[in-house]
């Protein structure tokens, strides 16, 4: 994206100055609608272009104005990216973004940018995903909430209503806390490095879903595949083949804990992770090497 420039005397204009200020705002709602970094991106250009031309002693709340902006653009991108994503080869998953540890502690925020919730959001429709995220995530009020999408308050209470009781139906059984999660993340990297079945089938839930995202450049799972017992037998079938010295390092993606995985020491994907009652209950690998640029430098992310 092109960034706003400064003034001649190195401060912004006021128009720059607010953007400049929401910027990483308008990119976590833009990246929570359509689960592409790239797409929010284009997103962010496409409302700076529009807020340029804009009479600012017009509006009064100039965060909700650019919201307003970044939602119907993020709303017209959502057509093409669900058009792309029925060409897709193999599951599709979210972008994954190497995010600062300060996001874990907003534990709203790092539940709403999780792949876990992220996959979820998926099976919204694009104005319940729209509507979901301004009121549940970032607080915005009803009549905010209309502006954005272009419906009444009154039709945008009944999209929160439906799509907060079908995000609630798909929320972790029972969130792990902070020291089970860490546990249950090097006992499932200790397995893996070592290849110990055993180790593996203790940390994980019997039902784990494993999903693999390859993009049709890299090899991944063309199905989901659940249940403890084939998820263990996917990792170390995997491992068996793998000719190269592998690494794995913790990390946080998307608010959440993580592995980088590295073979001779270049980036072979990343495995985020869902917890629920202190098991490993979602595995999610990405290895479609378009969507690893953001695994190795932090994004800002933020309410």
């Amino acid at each position: 994206m092109n960034e706003p420039e400064q003034g001649g005397d190195g401060r912004p204009d006021p128009a720059t100055g607010t953007f400049i200020a929401h910027r990483n705002l308008l990119f976590t709602v833009a990246y929570e609608l359509l689960g592409s970094a790239a797409d929010a991106e284009d997103v962010l250009q496409e409302t700076w272009l529009r807020w340029t031309k804009v009479d600012l002693a017009t509006v009064r709340d100039r965060r909700a104005y650019l919201v307003r902006i970044a939602t119907r653009q993020a709303l017209t991108r959502l057509r093409t990216l669900g058009r792309r994503k029925e060409t897709y080869v193999g599951p599709w998953l979210p972008e994954p973004l190497l995010t600062a540890p300060d996001v874990a502690e907003d534990v709203e925020l790092a539940e709403s940018v999780s792949m876990a919730m992220m996959l979820v959001l998926e099976t919204l429709t694009p104005l319940e995903r729209a509507v979901f995220v301004l009121r549940e995530v970032f607080d915005f009020g009803y009549d905010e909430i209309a502006g954005a999408v272009e419906k009444n308050p009154a039709a945008v209470r009944q999209i929160a209503h439906r799509a907060r009781a079908h995000v609630a139906a798909r929320r972790p059984r029972g969130a792990a806390s902070p020291d089970e999660t860490r546990g249950a993340l090097e006992a499932f990297q200790r397995a893996l490095e070592t290849g110990d079945v055993q180790g593996l089938l203790d940390v994980l839930a019997p039902d784990v879903v494993v999903i693999g995202d390859g993009g049709g450049v890299k090899q991944a799972v063309l199905q989901p595949v659940v249940g403890a017992d084939k998820a263990a037998r996917l990792f170390t079938a995997g491992l068996a083949k793998v000719d190269a010295v592998m690494t794995v390092e913790p990390v946080q993606i998307n608010g959440g804990p993580a592995l980088l995985l590295r073979l001779d020491g270049e980036l072979d994907g990343v495995l985020a992770m869902r917890f629920d009652d202190g098991l490993v209950s979602g595995c999610y690998y990405v290895r479609n090497p378009e969507k690893l640029s953001r695994v190795e430098r932090e994004t800002a992310v933020t309410r």
